[in-house]
């Protein structure tokens, strides 16, 4: 966490709270609009805070905080004490981070070791992994070409942070615009086919975290179909609503 981030989050919240009638209580009820949005930069702040490694900080403090500005009260601690504070939290949450970064990274390994040993999963010299769920025998794509597909990522526990099914459209992309998992995955492919790959972090994210839903060195799992490729009239065009349903592998 950064001291600016708390200073703008606490910035905003405090605009809005001075916008309300100074004489109404904060009700449970949430009924004004400024209540609702005063609730919402809160829960937005503590979401925030929270996923920074904060979860311990005293949200009673934070509100004290928040009123003696308001109020134009003078600060009951120094700048001093509080950037001594700040700095503590910071690298309390970095460490915090830190392990929690090698414990993914740790769990990773562990479930692609175990899932090398699987009937069915094949692991190549880059360290992907992958099966086949349905085989078909359209046109392989290249690096340079563009595919339309449908998938479906997961993270190894099952929970799933992208899903192009769910939202009911395919997407298209260059076979080279995309993590060297994918690179490397599509093009075993043929066009009709659905994989699982098994992608292990240094071919997906590595240590950096796109998205909440996808923690640094995260091992990902993602089930494709290869619909078409683009521009070929040799490729087979599959009709995604026809075509057999997903079979469920067991991890």
């Amino acid at each position: 966490m950064k001291l600016h981030r708390l200073a703008a989050s606490a910035a905003v919240l405090a605009l809005v709270l001075a916008g309300c009638d100074n004489q109404a209580a904060v009700s449970s009820d949430l009924k004004t609009p400024a209540q609702k949005a005063s609730y919402g930069i809160g829960l937005s702040m503590g979401k925030n805070l929270s996923q920074e490694g904060m979860d311990d900080l005293d949200s009673q403090a934070v509100a004290l905080g928040i009123e003696d500005a308001l109020a134009n009260k003078e600060q009951r601690l120094s700048d001093d004490e509080l950037m001594e504070a700040f700095g503590f939290l910071q690298a309390r949450a970095q460490e915090r981070m830190a392990a929690l970064n090698d414990e993914v990274a740790q769990a990773g390994a562990a479930f692609l070791a175990e899932n090398a040993k699987r009937d069915g999963v094949v692991t190549t010299d880059s360290g992907l992994q992958y099966e086949i769920i349905t085989k078909a025998d359209g046109a392989k794509p290249k690096v340079s070409d563009v595919v339309s597909v449908h998938y479906e990522g997961t993270l190894t526990d099952g929970s799933v942070f992208d899903s192009s099914i769910e939202r009911g459209e395919s997407v298209e992309f260059p076979v080279g615009g995309v993590i060297p998992g994918w690179v490397e995955g599509l093009q075993l492919m043929n066009v009709g086919e659905k994989y699982k790959f098994y992608i292990p972090s240094e071919l997906a994210y590595g240590a950096q975290s796109p998205t909440p839903a996808i923690p640094a060195n995260s091992t990902l799992v993602f089930e494709v179909e290869l619909l078409d490729i683009a521009g070929n009239d040799d490729a087979e065009v599959v009709d995604v609503e026809a075509s057999e349903p997903v079979e469920v592998i067991e991890e």
